[in-house]
């Protein structure tokens, strides 16, 4: 991004960021949802005089709420919750009592399908004009059972691959970007077996952990874990048991693994050595990088990820039906969602857009970060955007199970403490509680 950067202490995942201030904002022409906060008040309603917004960690709208007060008179009320489990227990808690709720709620994508449960306590945001807005994958992702828009999208986690130069020259792999994307093009296969090459020549770890990579390979899959039906598979499913066996092999068997558990103070630490060579990184782990590995020159991102594209990250405003001004709520949830806004919250904290015009955008499409080798970072992950071609499905229970599966993950590959067989049988049985 620019060179006018800093570490932010939270990002949306609880996580540094990068703080940027030279990114130019899109000059893009006003409309009723989309540009002038002032002509964006519905004429047959009286504004509020007060918007109430709840999100959680950092979405970037500081700035964006000065400007709306500014504009329309209005004053945005905000309600910024340290973590997103606080946000999710307090929205759950509203709809029950069904009082409680902003006028606005920030939803995570992965507890947004729990509270499709509940859809018709939240507003129909769809609207003929706003359908083109967002990449279609986004916007289905918004959509409850029976097509209702409930949420507008924010931002979006495309997955890069970063990785470490200067140690891909000491295995005598490539290291110009490009290179390293058609080195690493293919699928999960591929990516292990230049890894064992790497490894061998090196005896530096591959990738820092299963549980970063399970995250690329599972939102790979179409169903993982629950059907739509609400039957949980998670335990039965060949797929998840195929990609489970596969990672520990690679990270236990052939050593690929730095066996470190992500967020861990020892995983941020390796990043001020040699601690491993690659990463599978959606745009806000690129600041997570940034702030971790200060001073450490080598890191750069290629335009590739394994088995094709692949999201990890995003969340959308919901407008629950309890609210007392609810078209002014749409209008403030539209008008933040615009590509305008995505363009301003990218600047503020790295929050990468998910309309299809804000990823288009000249501001996008040049924005490149000095930390990673001037990598055309804006340009790779619109790319990676357009590759995603699966979003799985995810259930009710999709937090739990993956959260059981993570630990037995890392039972094996962290904790040294299981062998596969042993740690799967395990997760079998906390699956089968849940049932």
């Amino acid at each position: 991004m620019s060179t006018t950067e800093a570490v932010h202490p939270l990002s949306r995942y609880g996580t540094p960021v990068r703080l940027t201030g030279a990114l130019a904002v899109l000059a893009l022409g006003l409309s009723a949802c989309g540009g002038d906060a002032a002509e964006s008040q519905p004429e047959e309603a009286e504004a509020p005089e007060s918007l109430s917004v709840t999100t959680f960690n950092e979405f970037g709208y500081e700035d964006l709420f000065d400007e709306y007060e500014e504009e329309t008179g209005i004053r945005i009320e905000h309600n910024k919750v340290d973590t997103a489990e606080n946000a999710r227990d307090s929205l759950r808690n509203s709809l029950g009592a069904d009082s409680g709720a902003s006028d606005i709620e920030a939803v995570e994508l992965d507890w947004l399908v729990e509270f499709k449960q509940y859809a018709d306590r939240f507003e129909d945001l769809g609207d003929p004009e706003l359908e083109d807005r967002w990449l279609d994958w986004k916007y289905e992702e918004g959509q409850d059972d029976d097509g209702r828009l409930i949420g507008y999208g924010t931002d979006s986690g495309p997955q890069a691959l970063c990785y470490r130069s200067d140690l891909f020259e000491e295995a005598g792999l490539p290291t110009d970007r490009d290179e390293v994307a058609e080195l690493i093009d293919g699928d999960w296969d591929t990516y292990f077996e230049v890894g064992q090459e790497f490894v061998e020549a090196t005896d530096v770890p591959w990738f820092s952990g299963s549980d970063n990579v399970w995250q690329g390979m599972i939102n790979q899959v179409e169903v993982p874990y629950e059907t739509e039906d609400g039957e949980i598979i998670a335990d039965t499913n060949d797929e998840v048991r195929s990609l489970y066996d596969q990672l520990l092999e690679a990270s236990v068997e052939d050593e690929l693994s730095a066996g470190l558990s992500q967020w861990s103070g020892d995983w941020s630490d390796a990043f001020q050595r040699d601690g491993f060579a690659t990463m599978l990184c959606p745009g806000w782990m690129l600041g997570v990088i940034e702030g971790n590995a200060a001073g450490v020159e080598g890191w750069d991102v290629a335009d590739v990820f394994p088995g094709g594209g692949g999201n990890w990250g995003g969340s959308y405003l919901t407008v629950p039906t309890q609210g007392e001004n609810i078209e002014a709520a749409k209008e403030l949830a539209a008008w933040l969602t615009a590509p305008e806004q995505q363009v301003k919250a990218f600047d503020a904290i790295g929050a990468f857009p998910s309309t299809v015009e804000a990823l288009e955008s000249e501001e996008i499409q040049e924005d490149e970060d000095e930390f990673f080798n001037d990598a055309p970072v804006g340009q790779i992950l619109a790319n990676r955007a357009e590759a995603i071609e699966v979003q799985p499905y995810k259930g009710p229970n999709y937090l739990l199970i993956n959260v059981a599966i993570q630990d037995a993950l890392g039972r094996v590959d962290v904790d040294g403490i299981d062998d596969p067989e042993s740690s799967w049988d395990k997760f079998v049985n906390d699956i089968e509680a849940m049932k």
